[in-house]
């Protein structure tokens, strides 16, 4: 049984990272961090967390060392790559990868690190910017049961739904399911606004109808008022979620599947990013949506 708090390491503290490290820092755990840019830690390190300037240099100094970056190629650079968490981690280091990044890459990663001794679980999140300020982010985890008992009381400080999907890879892997519903519905949403509206129906008295029903989701209840509003202050950009939806694809490619509804929606994403949005949040794919209604 754990007597006294792991040092946590840091990588990444942007706009998810950095209220998760807060969290952190509220439950108590000792936090050490890393940031390409020096001055995105500074926050944290008046609130008492350290700051090193390699991963290499973090891991030496961490017990559990947790990366949130963006993309694949991030996050086998920090981990992997010159001054990366493998070239200064001990044996027995436990590396947390919290991005949303591939699958196929994430049991990559986890068995080159493995060769060096180092533990290993890839527990991608869901709730945005909103449940990392809160604490109430759903965690999906991937690796050994044993090391997400070791990790629980750290996720928990950020996380209030953790669930262990499987072996490497199975988090990133419930991740990309996630965003897939999560464009899917935005889709139908809008589709469904649309349809209320060429049929001269307050289509926010359909959303109030729809929540109350077999209907209602997280989406419909968030992002369907983002919709009418014509709010699309992110929240979580569109070219992060256009990421997502290329991992979605790949995977579906490696799969062997024909999903044409995930197709679409990442066409649309990709379409939404073309045209200059990629900074707005991603609930912004409605903009497509109601181009191609009217096309």
């Amino acid at each position: 049984m754990q007597t006294t708090k792991p040092v946590i390491g840091w990588i990444g503290p942007g706009i998810m990272g950095k209220p998760m490290c807060k969290n952190l820092l509220k439950a108590g755990f000792p936090l050490a961090v890393y940031a390409r840019r020096p001055e995105s830690a500074q926050e944290l390190t008046a609130l008492g967390a350290s700051f090193h300037t390699s991963p290499a240099a973090l891991a030496a100094n961490a017990d559990i060392v947790i990366s949130m970056v963006s993309d694949t190629p991030d996050v086998e650079a920090v981990l992997l790559g010159k001054q990366g968490v493998g070239e200064g981690a001990k044996p027995g280091l436990l590396v947390i990868d919290m991005s949303t990044i591939s699958p196929v890459a994430t049991r990559d990663i986890a068995a080159r690190l493995a060769e060096k001794g180092v533990r290993f679980l890839d527990a991608p999140v869901s709730g945005g910017d909103v449940g990392a300020i809160a604490g109430t982010l759903t965690i999906m985890v991937g690796g050994s049961a044993e090391d997400l008992e070791y990790a629980r009381p750290a996720l928990a400080a950020m996380g209030k739904t953790i669930t262990h999907i499987g072996g490497h890879g199975a988090g990133q892997l419930a991740k990309a399911c996630n965003q897939l519903v999560a464009a899917q519905t935005v889709i139908a949403i809008t589709e469904a606004m649309e349809m209320a509206k060429a049929a001269d129906v307050d289509p926010a008295k359909v959303r109030a109808a729809l929540l109350g029903g077999f209907a209602y989701s997280r989406v419909l209840e968030l992002h369907g008022q983002r919709i009418l509003d014509e709010n699309y202050q992110p929240g979580f950009m569109a070219k992060l979620h256009n990421k997502d939806m290329r991992i979605v694809t790949s995977t579906i490619a490696a799969l062997g599947l024909n999903m044409p509804g995930a197709q679409r929606a990442a066409e649309y994403m990709q379409a939404l990013v073309d045209q200059g949005d990629g900074d707005l949040d991603s609930s912004a794919l409605a903009k497509i949506v109601q181009q191609r209604v009217k096309a």
